[in-house]
């Protein structure tokens, strides 16, 4: 479409919005909503409750996360997420066209509630709900390629060829940012862990940004920091507000190995390139060749340091005849957003749009 377009990125960790055009989105946040306790009805699930973005500090156990699992799980909090996101722009643009990605229309009903929201609640003029795993395929360019997107809900495995996506290689992980977070609560407080305390959550955050990493070789790297002598400036402590002291064990510190030895840290099922390569030898074998040569990791979790290489290592550990090319995009943490953003343009997609005003008359009928 000629003008710009909002996109809306909405995943399970986070909602990340902006207009068409741009390299990476405005807004980035928290995918969480806090409900308000009132005076005449103080409970959470009261019909008079407040809703609003992110967490109340004064009130730290009301907030909930409305996706769980790419699933939605209260839309109440999705629309106020997706009307937080719309007036940021309309008081400057207007009422824009609306790209939003489809991977939470799992059912009709979603499909319905979404069409909805955005038609009659929001009345944007059209959207566009683009498949997000095509999306960060072509953020990077290309037509062709396995796009292994790891977020905070799930890890999703896609080849497609040609820009066709191959619907039969599909796999879906339910390993994922959230369960490495839970595993470095756990570990970090023991018994004491609470994820709805803000210390907590904000220290294990941090950890995960600054500290985690996949190493090249899981018991080399155990062997390395359990040799450390045990001091303060190694910054592995921390200290919670009543004084306790807490410190990060070494396997804490290696918690991303999850992604590659799930039952080291009481994880269920295979590792991520045990399905890659799974998803991959689906395929006809012609088209295998060109798949291994286009491997394109995006989502959060790719971002730890050593993650793309150890990937990059075990697809070239004897599975395939060919060698493996593993892509490190730039921007692979807003792939899905910046692909909607260069597709939000093409004339290919023209076809693709829904319109209010066909919406409406469709409701009629």
């Amino acid at each position: 479409m000629a003008t710009s377009s909002i996109i809306i990125d909405q995943g399970s960790g986070f909602l990340k919005v902006g207009l068409s055009g741009w390299n990476q989105p405005h807004v980035l946040c928290p995918s969480i909503v806090n409900y308000i306790p009132c005076q005449e009805n103080p409970g959470p699930s009261s019909a008079r409750r407040q809703v609003s973005m992110g967490i109340d500090p004064y009130n730290p156990d009301t907030f909930s996360r409305p996706i769980q699992r790419g699933r939605v799980i209260n839309w109440e909090g999705v629309e106020h997420m997706w009307s937080f996101a719309l007036q940021r722009f309309k008081e400057h643009r207007g009422n824009c066209p609306v790209i939003l990605n489809d991977s939470l229309l799992k059912e009709p009903e979603d499909r319905r509630k979404t069409l909805e929201i955005m038609f009659e609640l929001q009345q944007v003029p059209a959207l566009l709900l683009a498949d997000e795993l095509e999306m960060s395929l072509y953020s990077t360019g290309l037509l062709t390629g396995v796009v292994v997107d790891s977020g905070y809900g799930l890890t999703r495995i896609q080849p497609f060829f040609l820009g066709q996506s191959l619907s039969n290689s599909r796999r879906t992980m339910e390993l994922a940012g959230q369960d490495l977070s839970t595993y470095l609560f756990k570990n970090l407080f023991k018994e004491k862990c609470d994820e709805h305390n803000l210390y907590q959550m904000e220290t294990v955050a941090r950890t995960q940004t600054t500290k985690c990493y996949v190493p090249k070789n899981l018991q080399e790297a155990l062997n390395f920091h359990q040799s450390l002598p045990n001091s303060p400036d190694k910054g592995n402590n921390f200290q919670l507000p009543d004084g306790t002291p807490v410190e990060l064990p070494p396997l804490a510190r290696l918690a991303p190995e999850m992604f590659f030895n799930p039952q080291v840290f009481g994880q269920q099922g295979p590792g991520l390139p045990q399905v890659l390569v799974e998803s991959i030898k689906s395929c006809e074998v012609p088209r295998q060749l060109v798949l291994l040569s286009h491997v394109v990791p995006c989502g959060g979790n790719s971002l730890y340091p050593g993650l793309t290489r150890r990937l990059s290592e075990e697809l070239n550990s004897g599975h395939f005849p060919y060698k493996a090319t593993v892509w490190v995009g730039e921007h692979r943490r807003f792939s899905v957003w910046l692909g909607a953003s260069v597709v939000a343009h093409f004339s290919s997609y023209k076809s693709q749009w829904l319109r209010r005003q066909e919406y409406l008359e469709s409701m009629r009928l």
